[in-house]
């Protein structure tokens, strides 16, 4: 099952620039989560603006491959966003949209998620790190079902399964225990903060969830493999598209020559 995990010798290289990224998002998603708690629909939208500003500058660094994927990690949890939250009502932001700075924040997520995964810690310390989740997540689930809290979390119990199955059986498991730390980070302030709140049961099954569901990170594991798969495809359209429109555009210089 750990056929996807770095070895226990790998060579760790220990980049400023992985931890750099991953202490920005931890920084700027518990400042703007909290400032949105009581903040003004004009605010959410300068938020948007800056949010965008430092993914920017983030992917500045970045090679193409991971700034398809996290394009590709934006449109996908955006569309997720509104699906979600807007259409099913699994979840509400306190305005009953989805905020200006939700898109880029999650590509600030995603990048994060990378970053840790091929930081040095992470490489390092692959199986005691994939332990802890797997402990801990397991508990927070077994928690949700076992009746003794107000709000049951059924929902949380069956996506902390698939999670296992992303963590134990996906391509990218370190991107996956990555992704679970800050998903949960985020997850549990704004939901403290009252930044969004997710509804008691949710709208297919009506299933109880909690207040966040615990496996809640699976949700963001499918915006990371959809990311992760899509890129490379994506690379090659464009690149057979840039070649055609670059042998269109010698034609017709050819043609006006002769």
């Amino acid at each position: 099952m750990l056929r996807n995990f770095p070895p226990p010798d790998v060579a760790c290289v220990h980049r400023f620039r992985d931890y750099f990224i991953a202490g920005l998002t931890f920084f700027c998603v518990a400042i703007s989560l909290a400032m949105d708690a009581e903040g003004s629909m004009a605010q959410q939208n300068f938020m948007g603006f800056i949010a965008w500003t430092f993914l920017a500058g983030l992917l500045l660094g970045e090679s193409k491959e991971v700034r398809m994927q996290v394009l590709i990690a934006v449109a996908f949890a955006t569309l997720g966003e509104h699906f979600a939250s807007i259409y099913m009502g699994g979840y509400t932001y306190r305005f009953e949209n989805v905020p200006a700075y939700v898109p880029p924040g999650h590509g600030m997520v995603y990048l994060t998620a990378v970053a840790l995964a091929r930081s040095g810690l992470f490489q390092k310390h692959a199986r005691r790190i994939a332990a802890f989740v797997v402990l801990a997540c397991g508990l927070w689930s077994a928690w949700g079902v076992s009746g003794y809290p107000e709000q049951g979390d059924q929902v949380g119990a069956i996506l902390y399964c698939v999670f296992l199955i992303y963590l134990f059986k996906g391509r990218s498991p370190m991107v996956y225990l990555a992704a679970f730390f800050i998903t949960t980070w985020l997850e549990l302030i704004g939901t403290a903060a009252g930044t969004w709140r997710w509804a008691s049961l949710e709208p297919i099954f009506s299933l109880s969830q909690g207040n966040p569901p615990s496996g809640v990170a699976a949700w963001y594991c499918l915006v990371d493999a959809v990311a992760i798969g899509g890129a490379p495809p994506t690379l090659r359209i464009l690149g057979k598209a840039g070649e055609w429109l670059g042998m269109r555009k010698g034609a017709r210089q050819g043609a006006r020559n002769d």
